[in-house]
């Protein structure tokens, strides 16, 4: 009896050294998460009607590798049009920058001359032979007046005697009057050319002048620059609409920013998506990491840039190595989903791990050990 008691004793006493030794032990700082993956969604900035589909979800993509595209619509007709707007601003910048042609300067030029010969052909005057043929005209006509009046005075004679005939009077009378209209016609024209030219017609010959001398300078001196700056400022705005119309038309193929595969997808040709509105999304699986949380209690054993060893439960409790990527600035309490040694009621900080390269990818939703215990120092 002696016997059965001192063993029970001693296994009771075995018992309680052993529970008091785990529960001074220190617990093991292990914290479980999930493997996440950049997550991207792709779609176009003009929206429309789907045109093509190339993929489904489960594919992997190359980058550069077509998703789907949208139908044009009247895109190529609009950067035809725009095309032709930047085609005729261009050339009339060209006409603008160039100025004018040598033959308009020429024709200018000409005009110019024509007006300064003008003027000095009047500022002259008459030349004096004009002078001398204009009074040897008064000469002639003064002559003929007195022709002209000495047979008016002989048939006015035989009129008084009833010898002259009225019709030849009569013609008398009329050779006088022409006589003497061309003498003064003649005195008028002599007096006009001994004269010169009229002060206002000088005037005005200068005023012809000055206006041609100006065009000249103008043709010689090209458009103004403020035309030429507003023809560039056309052109540029023609050369940005073509741009624009080739950048929509760029925006109708959505293609695949990176590796990835295509996680969600639900798009058939005929299907409208709005413009800015995603329409895949992708995961990019060369950045893969641990999204976990640690206990406000154990935040000052990790820091960023840290080496950590994660063992991947669903690969046969494969251990891999990532890198403290992330550390939250804010606490927050423990989500349902996470398991940790302590309390769940305390306060956690959200951490990331990044794997490493060169090791064999989990797949996106694996949960993942992160060992901190076992982790080394950021190098």
């Amino acid at each position: 009896m002696l016997k059965t008691a001192l063993v029970f004793v001693l296994v009771a006493g075995g018992i309680v050294g052993y529970l008091a030794w785990q529960k001074s032990r220190p617990q093991p700082f292990i914290v479980s998460g999930y493997v996440e993956a950049d997550e991207i969604r792709v779609g176009s900035r003009i929206g429309g009607r789907v045109a093509n589909v190339y993929v489904e979800e489960g594919d992997t993509t190359k980058k550069g590798d077509s998703i789907y595209d949208l139908d044009p619509f009247d895109l190529r007709e609009e950067l035809a049009r725009a095309g032709a707007q930047a085609a005729a601003a261009k050339a009339e910048h060209d006409r603008f920058k160039t100025g004018f042609r040598p033959e308009e300067i020429e024709q200018a030029r000409a005009r110019r001359d024509l007006a300064h010969a003008t003027l000095d052909k009047l500022v002259a005057g008459p030349r004096p032979q004009e002078i001398a043929i204009a009074r040897e005209e008064l000469n002639v006509a003064k002559a003929t007046l007195d022709l002209a009046e000495s047979e008016y005075a002989r048939l006015e004679r035989l009129r008084e005697s009833q010898q002259a005939a009225p019709t030849e009077f009569d013609a008398a009378v009329r050779a006088r009057k022409e006589a003497l209209a061309n003498v003064a016609r003649a005195e008028q024209r002599v007096a006009l050319l001994e004269e010169g030219t009229r002060k206002e017609e000088i005037a005005e010959a200068k005023a012809h002048l000055a206006e041609a001398e100006e065009a000249v300078k103008l043709v010689e001196a090209g458009y103004r620059a403020e035309d030429v700056a507003q023809a560039e400022a056309r052109l540029q705005a023609a050369r940005a609409q073509t741009d624009s119309i080739k950048v929509q038309i760029a925006e109708l193929a959505v293609l695949s920013p990176c590796d990835c595969v295509v996680e969600a997808i639900d798009l058939r040709p005929g299907d409208l998506v709005a413009e800015n509105a995603p329409g895949t999304a992708l995961l990019d699986l060369s950045r893969t990491w641990v999204r976990a949380y640690v206990p406000e209690s154990r935040i000052g054993q990790i820091k960023l840039d840290q080496r950590v060893p994660l063992r991947i439960i669903s690969m046969s409790d494969q251990t891999l190595t990532g890198r403290i990527s992330f550390i939250a600035r804010e606490a927050e309490f423990t989500p349902r989903n996470v398991q940790t040694p302590e309390e769940r009621s305390k306060q956690v900080f959200r951490i990331k791990v990044r794997l490493e390269a060169g090791q064999t990818a989990p797949r996106v939703g694996m949960s993942a050990d992160l060992l901190i215990d076992e982790s080394a120092p950021p190098s």
